[in-house]
């Protein structure tokens, strides 16, 4: 008799491991999914147009609170974790949770999980949301693109939406995003390699997507995976760089699966050094070097800069910052807390107070967030409660610290600034070093 299966996810990972490993596989039945972390995406099925053949009907999404009552409802014999950016101490409760229901606790590996590419394929991971992989994901695109190579990035998935319709996602230009019907958080990922000129696919199906990728009609030299959380690469990559953040030393040998990303590693960042104290530094090399021994290093800086520091200086500011960084990625503060503090901004206003409807429920959610407004956007109500939100608080102006320009998807009354952030490399070797020598080894 086939295993009864209950993957615990977050739409993501939950769904890449079922496509690679339980799909077509007769000796598992997968009876359900757990929705964690994202608002809004429990209470949906699957869909049988991506289940495949042993799934006629689909399968059912489900709060993962009601994970013990569904282990025994569904006689479940298995429940495999399939989310990131998860403290190793949660990650055991949720364990603890599972096999006091009489249920295996399982998570996949690599092996099991990861596609190989026709193509060469580098991965940026990190040990925790928030540590710069963008920055680091432009930075070696922009590389590659220098020695006139097509670059065809790919981003873990952050399908939100119509889950059928979202199969394979491409985007090449920024019309592409009102076609998708995209989130704020997704154009945060999508936009900036847009206007940089590569192409992005996203989706659900990542072997449908990586063939697809594979084959651009713009031409494909090099697959970027541009990793999500903390998590491993869903591709096998032939050059793997992870981040670390000094700002939460620790971390990086602490949270599921970042230590995964770090181990693998052929590169490790350490990002933020310019803002980082020295000892939290020292600490994260350390580490480092406990569990990556044979990863070439990088010291980088994440420089700021400013649209407008008139619109900072001497101001009483409201400052946004990337929802999910703030959010499960724990950080207190971000480029937009550095910007105004460096910048001479007069108070940084509390938004907590304002914050209406979705917006007041993260803050009931992340008490820890602090005197800082997440961009959330995980649907039309959040960005009309975020709109809201922004108007209601009492400020000169407002320090927008997103990846794409927040006042082009919302409307914001106040006088506003952007603040971006690029990665900067201090010393030898740098990303440029990296990327010569993988070019010269795997492109042909």
């Amino acid at each position: 008799m086939p295993r009864n299966v209950i993957i615990i996810g977050a739409a993501g990972r939950d769904f890449h491991n079922f496509n690679t490993y339980y799909r077509d596989n007769p000796a598992y039945n997968v009876v359900a999914f757990t929705a964690a972390q994202i608002p809004d995406i429990a209470d949906r099925k699957y869909p049988a147009a991506l289940a495949g053949s042993l799934y006629p009907q689909g399968i059912p999404i489900h709060e993962q609170k009601d994970l013990t009552q569904l282990i025994k409802d569904l006689n479940a014999d298995e429940c495999v974790f399939a989310y990131s950016d998860v403290h190793y101490n949660s990650v055991m409760n949720v364990s603890a949770q599972v096999n006091a229901a009489g249920a295996d606790f399982t998570l996949l590996g690599w092996k099991n999980t990861m596609i190989k590419s026709t193509k060469p394929v580098i991965a940026i991971c990190a040990v925790r949301t928030g540590c710069g992989k963008s920055q680091t994901t432009r930075r070696v695109a922009e590389a590659l693109m220098a020695k006139g190579l097509k670059v065809i990035a790919i981003r873990h998935p952050m399908p939100y939406g119509d889950l059928e319709a979202q199969k394979v996602q491409r985007f090449a230009e920024l019309e592409d995003l009102k076609t998708h019907k995209c989130t704020i958080e997704e154009m945060e990922e999508y936009e900036p390699h847009i206007v940089r000129g590569n192409v992005i696919y996203a989706g659900v199906d990542y072997e449908a997507i990586l063939r697809a990728a594979e084959n651009d009609p713009n031409g494909c030299d090099v697959i970027l995976w541009d990793g999500g959380n903390n998590d491993f690469s869903f591709y096998n990559p032939d050059l793997t760089i992870t981040i670390v953040d000094p700002h939460r030393p620790g971390h990086e040998l602490a949270y599921y699966p970042g230590e995964v990303s770090l181990r693998v590693a052929d590169v490790a960042v350490i990002n933020k050094i310019d803002s980082a104290d020295f000892d939290k530094i020292l600490q994260v090399r350390e580490n480092i070097a406990k569990v990556a021994p044979n990863a070439v290093v990088i010291d980088a800086a994440s420089t700021l800069s400013v649209d407008d520091i008139s619109a900072i200086r001497g101001k009483r500011v409201l400052v946004v910052e990337d929802g999910p960084t703030l959010t499960h990625g724990n950080m207190k503060i971000g480029a937009g807390v550095v910007a105004a503090k460096r910048f001479g901004a007069a108070e940084i206003i509390d938004p907590r107070p304002y914050a209406v409807g979705k917006l007041a429920e993260t803050f009931t959610l992340y008490p820890d967030i602090g005197n800082v407004l997440p961009a959330m956007g995980y649907g039309e109500q959040q960005m009309k409660d975020l709109e809201a939100t922004i108007a209601a608080t009492p400020c000169e102006a407002v320090v927008i610290a997103t990846p794409i320009d927040l006042a082009r998807v919302i409307n914001i009354k106040q006088p506003a600034t952007r603040v971006e952030y690029e990665l900067q490399e201090i010393g030898k070797p740098d990303v440029a070093d990296i990327v010569d020598e993988f070019v010269a080894k795997f492109v042909k």
